[in-house]
């Protein structure tokens, strides 16, 4: 609990801001983690990424990063894992493969989405949609902040738990 405790207030020290935010569900909100400051931070990435492995479910053949913020938690998570990485697209590309995913095989493979920070777990939904008619086995999500604005609800109607290093109420308010 001590390194957990400590990762958050790192990470609450780079990227929380405070002001008025709109988020990508739609909602404002006056507190935004800038996750990308996190994720910039090597060696912060690094600590939070080392604690996230032990949460990975033991079933998990593929590890499923979604665009753009997961893929740096993904790519970390891959390494010291073991597992091999699929990288999702919000939509597939237009060019080139004009694929949705790139990298890991994901048909009739058990999946573990990764993300950075949820709040309602609407991209996680849409991506979790996609991956599935493509015959992805997803039943988790794996993410660095749980802002607990309805997630964990929304998730488990679509059958998706979600499992996170951090929960909004391990910060300060």
């Amino acid at each position: 609990m001590e390194v957990k405790s400590a990762l958050a207030k790192q990470i609450y020290a780079v990227s929380h801001l405070s002001g008025s935010f709109k988020l990508r569900s739609g909602r404002i909100s006056n507190d935004y983690f800038d996750k990308y400051q996190f994720e910039a931070d090597p060696a912060l990435i690094d600590a939070i990424v080392r604690q996230m492995v032990s949460l990975i479910p033991s079933d998990t053949e593929v590890l499923a990063g979604l665009e753009l913020g997961g893929i740096s938690i993904v790519t970390l998570l891959s390494h010291y894992s073991g597992l091999p990485t699929a990288f999702v697209r919000k939509e597939a590309k237009q060019y080139g493969t004009a694929r949705l995913v790139e990298g890991a095989k994901i048909s009739d493979r058990k999946v573990l989405i990764v993300e950075d920070v949820v709040t309602s777990g609407g991209q996680v939904i849409i991506s979790t949609h996609q991956l599935r008619q493509l015959g992805a086995q997803i039943d988790t999500v794996l993410c660095v902040i749980d802002r607990e604005e309805g997630a964990v609800d929304k998730l488990l109607a679509e059958d998706i738990t979600l499992l996170s290093l951090l929960k909004r109420s391990d910060f300060p308010n």
